[in-house]
């Protein structure tokens, strides 16, 4: 147990000192911020620890001085965003007041820590304004790029001031011109046996674009949903499909086995002996493969000149296979694996509909990929 101790203790040891030397490192390389972050979480737990307590006492004020000068830079620029610069840098000064005011370890070695909340109030809605303006900017262009970018500055106005103005009713309506809107058109597939599995495959594709989430900027959307004017079209139909094409195989191999006990003679003695012999048996193993295959064709269409954008083949195969065996001669001459083989019977097939759900996995995992690569960052 005292063992045990001692080794819980000298990982901790360890880790505090890791901590610390980490501190310095970032005060070294002039990452005043994140010196005085490790530094004020390491006093959080450990309020008398000296080299801590001294990279703090170097670090913070450099940190200030650092962060203060880049808000003066930026005021005096004409640079883009400027004041949205200065309320983020306000940010970071804050985020080090409230680490050392909620680290009595930290506090003990600056106590009074300076607060820049009245400034960020002061610079919140200048943010704000700037990027909202620049939202507004980007709408004026009328293109689904510019509309992205207005999305972005609009979403940047509403972090820095919750409820800025129309900034809600804006987000949405940039929104709404970025949106690349696709119709999701499934042609019919003309069958009746297979009109359930059709229909679960369909299904699967419908969940998968309806729920499709890895993009914000694009939406799908089916025939009943009305949309008049889609920018793209994306087409999925069966090429052709077979289901239950039935092969059967079987093959014969000679097995023989020495050295196994094929008797006993009596000696003159009366003693018994082991008769050493070899022993021969013909095995038989068979096996019933149905296969099930089909084609699907996945095209991407300008909606407005029906131009193919995108093209693809996405082939599936599913091979249902039952195995069993049998064998003519002495059962020694086999092993444990072929015995056991020729307990096997041979298994009723699936129903064709499982079947043709089988082979349509693959195609799906294809079809969601590719969409997914097309579709990530368009």
């Amino acid at each position: 147990m005292k063992k045990y101790l001692l080794y819980v203790l000298l990982i901790i040891l360890v880790g505090m000192e890791i901590s610390c030397s980490s501190g310095k490192k970032l005060y070294k390389k002039g990452d005043y911020y994140s010196a005085v972050m490790q530094s004020t979480d390491r006093l959080r737990r450990s309020p008398n620890h000296k080299k801590t307590r001294e990279t703090l006492r170097k670090a913070y004020p450099m940190a200030n001085q650092y962060y203060m000068g880049e808000i003066n830079n930026a005021k005096s620029s004409n640079a883009a965003f400027k004041f949205s610069r200065v309320y983020e840098t306000y940010q970071l000064l804050n985020s080090m007041y409230d680490a050392i005011r909620t680290s009595p370890g930290a506090l003990s070695v600056i106590p009074n820590p300076q607060s820049y909340h009245n400034e960020v109030r002061e610079f919140r809605n200048k943010a704000a304004g700037e990027r909202y303006a620049a939202g507004e900017d980007q709408l004026r262009l009328k293109n689904r790029q510019a509309a992205i970018e207005a999305y972005h500055h609009f979403m940047k106005a509403q972090e820095y001031a919750p409820g800025y103005l129309d900034v809600e009713d804006r987000i949405n309506e940039a929104l709404e011109m970025a949106t690349l809107k696709v119709l999701v058109d499934q042609v019919p597939m003309p069958t009746v046996n297979f009109q359930l599995s059709v229909e679960f495959f369909q299904d699967q594709i419908d969940r998968f674009l309806f729920n499709y989430d890895g993009n914000n900027f694009v939406r799908f959307y089916s025939p009943n949903d009305g949309l008049k004017e889609p920018d793209q079209i994306l087409e999925v139909r069966f090429d052709e499909f077979t289901v239950g094409n039935t092969n059967n195989f079987s093959a014969s191999r000679q097995l023989v086995k020495d050295s196994v006990v094929v008797g006993q003679v009596t000696m003159e003695d009366g003693t018994k002996k082991n008769v050493i012999g070899q022993v021969k048996a013909e095995f038989i193993e068979s096996r019933k493969e149905i296969l099930s295959k089909g084609l699907v064709t996945m095209r991407i269409l300008d909606g407005r000149s029906g131009r193919v954008l995108n093209h693809q083949k996405l082939p599936g195969e599913f091979i249902w296979v039952s195995r069993w065996a049998s064998f003519k001669g002495d059962e020694r001459a086999l092993e444990k694996e072929e015995i056991e083989m020729t307990k096997m019977k041979p298994l009723p097939p699936p129903p064709p509909q499982d079947l043709f759900v089988e082979f349509c996995r693959p195609i799906l995992g294809q079809f969601q990929a590719r969409v997914s690569q097309y579709y990530s960052n368009i």
